[in-house]
């Protein structure tokens, strides 16, 4: 039996996202035909977004083991300890392609999945975050996408009560057709043991609960592996519909029933539904699961096989119970008004038999549709691709002369108007239009509020503890970033300063890096570039997941995320791996934000210095280099990870010992623009005199805005700049440089060592230009 036999067409295959090859391995797996609800299975559980066939071998790579690791990949979501008892679960997913198409329920449905991942472990969802990426906002469509998105995080975050804490926004041409949306969650667990997964018990019975099974949703999970057309618009029915007060039900009926002792296992019917929730409880306990479809709750009539086992409808779940204590978690369910049903039960063979109407609609071997899924060990590019080689070639010399001993014939005010044009650039400007319609103080324990930190700080405080928050002294930061631009220009590189960049931030409000999950958010994985592209940055990820002690608990993979350019051929986001981190605040009386505190404190740059080697900073990949001269080129910076380590260590320290009022971290932009930033978020001004000493090659534009890693702006008050300057010269030495001081005039003001003006930006044009970039392009 193959292919040729098939009772489907060709194209009925294919519309499964299941290719021929695929096609012979069912038969093969199943000894005969599937039939059309096990056909429609099998092409969302052995979809990318589901089976990671292409990238499973690249994330083989990453170190997921560590002294604070409880729980690592396989699982819902990560569990980090933080000590004292108290134990962390995060993640980040994606939902990219339902918000390019629907962005409203896109976004808002991609809120409550990962939700829905943090509360099956067992834990109390405590902070939302997300990193969102779109076209150019002059574009009409992309402002359709980013008020449907934003509105649909807002919706959903907001009314289920969970805070949105923090988070990035970056607007790129790369992503008009396909913005990204990944959503990254964080919880701490209630249960005294983190529930699992994996079913056990033959004969224990399978509950259903949560909300009803209708028709949105269908085949989720294998849209979400296709690339975007003009067709995407027909696969509506794809995209789910979330209720978040129904959310907030279930959150606080599952955990009182984990509370109970009676849940053996539990899963989220997220991608896949019925279909991911059975196959992977099974297959993870080595047990099998008989489901009958006649006892499912439904919202809509005539329905079939098919459409309840792709069915992707929200807010519902799968449990295992412990045998004759069913009836006390359907009690806790229905309190809560929400559906619980025995729907079937654990059974010996290893296989997922679905019944329907009195008869079998699907038996599959476990495995076949969770762990033993097709692999693909595609082959690398023996050398980088002629785009990359091209931009590589790129040198700073081939912009205009603009040397610091030829200062004398420009203007001072020609910098402080690229300072401005920066500052207005969408990805540098606020985010304060995005934030400010989410709750983030809801909860009560947002210590950090967003705009004012490098990192978001959230206070631990567990579940029926007293109402005032001043007793709880510990906290966890939580960033997400990348640099997609750097990713695309080199992988490697881009990725690992990705990591780099999201321990800094977390350093720089004081936290220790602990773990990382991560959104891989690529191309196609077919294509000789995609695959290069994919390979080089899960490299660049795992080893510098190594340098940094922070091991990979879990995450998302998003391939194929392409649209059909203008000529009508498939063109691919930029790679974009988000790494979503956390850190471990150990006494929140001790951590900063990154605005000036008072006048009179003196102000050093850590790390790479001003005028520091090219590879180590550089204007390639800069944002200086896109907008200004509207050019993607170069090669970004190298990062130097035992220097950045030692950085980042300082500057915790410095922190925690009460030396350093305040931390900003130099990215997007370079030193000017960090230090607009702090003027901004402190309100104050900054009187800074630039060692650039007498190198007649060295270049004003990239002194100001040069990119590049280990390099963090702190503020020290006078009464410990002894102390703190004796710390740097014994642990730091070499690596650091007094800027200047901070002021009360409203005035940031740059010049040279021997007094001549680079620039002088009055600080209430800065703050107009950067808190209202986003708003203004949105009118």
């Amino acid at each position: 039996m193959s292919v040729s036999s098939a009772p489907f067409s060709p194209e009925e295959i294919a519309a499964e996202g299941i290719t021929p090859t695929e096609y012979d391995d069912i038969v093969s797996r199943l000894g005969r035909h599937p039939n059309k609800a096990e056909l429609g299975m099998f092409g969302v559980m052995w979809s990318e977004h589901c089976c990671y066939k292409n990238s499973r071998p690249l994330l083989s790579q990453f170190p997921t083991t560590g002294d604070r690791i409880l729980v690592g990949p396989g699982e819902n979501a990560g569990v980090v300890d933080l000590g004292d008892g108290l134990h962390l679960a995060f993640k980040i997913e994606s939902h990219n392609h339902p918000s390019a198409v629907e962005p409203f329920q896109g976004a808002a449905t991609g809120v409550g999945g990962i939700l829905r991942d943090i509360f099956t472990m067992g834990a109390r969802p405590l902070a939302i975050l997300n990193s969102l990426r779109f076209g150019d906002l002059k574009d009409a469509r992309t402002q359709r996408l980013m008020h449907g998105v934003v509105a649909g995080i807002a919706h959903y975050g907001n009314c289920v009560g969970v805070p949105t804490v923090g988070g990035e926004v970056c607007f790129d041409p790369a992503y008009a057709g396909n913005p990204l949306v990944n959503a990254m969650a964080l919880g701490l667990m209630e249960t005294v043991e983190i529930v699992k997964s994996g079913a056990i018990g033959v004969g224990n019975p399978v509950l259903y609960v949560g909300s009803t099974t209708g028709r949105d949703g269908m085949g989720g999970a294998s849209f979400a592996s296709a690339e975007l057309s003009d067709e995407s618009e027909r696969d509506r029915p794809a995209v789910q519909v979330g209720d978040p007060f129904l959310e907030k039900s279930l959150i606080e009926a599952c955990l009182e029933a984990f509370k109970t002792g009676a849940v053996v296992a539990a899963q989220d019917m997220g991608a896949a539904g019925l279909t991911c929730s059975t196959a992977e409880m099974a297959a993870k306990g080595g047990v099998g699961i008989e489901l009958d479809l006649d006892l499912i709750p439904v919202r809509e009539t005539g329905m079939v096989p098919y459409e309840y086992l792709l069915s992707e409808s929200q807010e519902r779940m799968l449990f295992v119970a412990a045998k004759g204590r069913e009836q006390e978690l359907i009690d806790i369910f229905h309190r809560w008004e929400l559906q619980a049903v025995v729907a079937g039960s654990v059974i010996a063979e290893p296989i997922v038999r679905i019944l329907f109407q009195g008869g079998v609609a699907a038996e599959i071997p476990a495995t076949a549709l969770s762990d033993n899924t097709p692999i693909y060990h595609r082959e690398l590019l023996a050398t980088p691709p002629d785009y990359a080689r091209t931009a590589w070639a790129w040198q700073e010399s081939t912009l205009p002369a603009c040397t610091v001993q030829g200062l004398q014939t420009d203007s001072p005010s020609s910098w402080t108007s690229v300072l401005l044009t920066l500052l207005d650039a969408p990805t540098i400007a606020s985010k304060n239009w995005v934030y400010r319609q989410y709750d983030h103080q809801v909860q009560n324990n947002t210590v950090l509020m967003p705009g004012g930190a490098d990192a978001a700080v959230v206070r631990l405080r567990p579940q029926g503890a007293e109402r005032s928050p001043s007793t709880y002294t510990k906290g966890v930061a939580a960033t997400v970033d990348c640099n997609a631009r750097y990713v695309y220009l080199h992988p490697y590189e881009g990725a690992k300063a990705a990591v780099a960049e999201a321990a800094r931030n977390l350093s720089c409000v004081g936290a220790e890096p602990l773990a990382v999950t991560d959104n891989l958010n690529f191309g196609s994985p077919e294509k000789p570039i995609g695959y290069w592209q994919l390979a080089e940055a899960c490299r660049g990820l795992a080893e510098a997941c190594r340098v940094f002690s922070t091991p990979v608990t879990g995450g998302n993979v998003s391939l194929y995320n392409e649209t059909l350019d203008s000529q009508g051929q498939p063109q691919a986001i930029y790679p974009t791996p988000v790494v979503g981190m956390v850190g471990l605040v150990e006494d929140l009386s001790r951590i900063c934000g990154q605005g000036w505190r008072q006048g009179g404190d003196r102000i050093y740059l850590l790390g790479l210095g001003v005028g520091a080697a090219a590879d180590s900073l550089t204007l390639g990949g800069s944002e200086y280099l896109a907008v200004v001269h509207q050019t993607v080129a170069g090669c970004p910076p190298v990062v130097d990870m035992e220097l950045e380590k030692r950085v980042q260590q300082a500057c915790r320290t410095g922190i925690h010992q009460g030396w350093v009022s305040s931390a900003h971290d130099c990215a997007e932009g370079g030193l000017a623009i960090a230090l607009a930033e702090a003027c901004i978020s402190g309100q104050r001004g900054a009187e800074i005199q630039l060692p650039v000493g007498d190198e007649p090659e060295q270049r004003w534009d990239h002194i100001l805005f040069a990119e590049g890693g280990a390099r963090i702006l702190v503020s020290v008050t006078s009464d410990q700049v002894l102390a703190w300057e004796a710390y740097l010269q014994e642990q730091l030495a070499g690596h650091w440089q007094v800027l200047g001081k901070v002021t009360e005039q409203q005035q940031l003001a740059i010049a040279t060592e021997q007094g001549t003006t680079v620039i002088a930006a009055d600080l209430a044009t800065m703050d107009d230009c950067w808190s209202t970039a986003i708003a203004r392009r949105l009118q």
